[in-house]
């Protein structure tokens, strides 16, 4: 949500911001709650990142109603009512975790995630599995990547970039084992 973006031509208008911080907050306190086994924490790094930030966000919001619980016909919703409030407070944390990481100060990071970024709700946790139940789709997905290969000169120097794809997620799966495997 920074006007700069706009100016540089990268986003036709603030609302694509608004959308993202929509898609994440829901996100984070609801939809990747179909992924957890009822009863059981956020385990998965990726999962407790994101419940971390939108939990943290909720709770330091509250005193300004940043974000909004709302209950309708025994749904939760999150709205978000001051986005340029909620873009404080990301940024807010956004300090703090650093401070955390440049100090070192294991003590307090492994508070913040135990805080906000493990622990599940539960009468949340089985409204949202109630909730998706019907549609029968997967919690995850995939997405097949493209491939930008260099086209290279005599001498070397890129002259093109082809861009292929991999036959199914499976061989790119695979592709990825073989390539990136040294990143473990």
């Amino acid at each position: 949500m920074d006007p700069k973006l706009i100016e540089l031509g990268l986003i036709p208008s603030l609302e694509v911001g608004k959308a993202e911080y929509d898609s994440y907050i829901s996100n984070g306190l609801m939809k990747q709650l179909r992924r957890i086994e009822p009863g059981k924490d956020v385990e998965e790094a990726h999962m407790r990142n994101r419940q971390l930030i939108a939990a943290w966000v909720f709770e330091k919001g509250q005193p300004e109603n940043v974000i909004e619980k709302v209950t309708r016909d025994g749904k939760t919703f999150f709205n978000i009512n001051d986005y340029d409030k909620l873009r404080v407070l990301f940024g807010k944390l956004l300090r703090e975790i650093q401070r955390i990481k440049s100090e070192g100060d294991f003590k307090a990071g492994k508070a913040l995630v135990e805080t906000y970024g493990v622990k599940v709700d539960q009468a949340l946790h089985q409204e949202v599995l109630d909730r998706v139940k019907p549609f029968h789709i997967p919690p995850y997905n995939g997405f097949i990547q493209p491939e930008f290969v260099p086209e290279l000169d005599p001498d070397g120097q890129i002259i093109d970039i082809k861009v292929t794809q991999p036959k199914d997620f499976i061989q790119q799966m695979l592709d990825y084992g073989k390539k990136y495997s040294f990143l473990n």
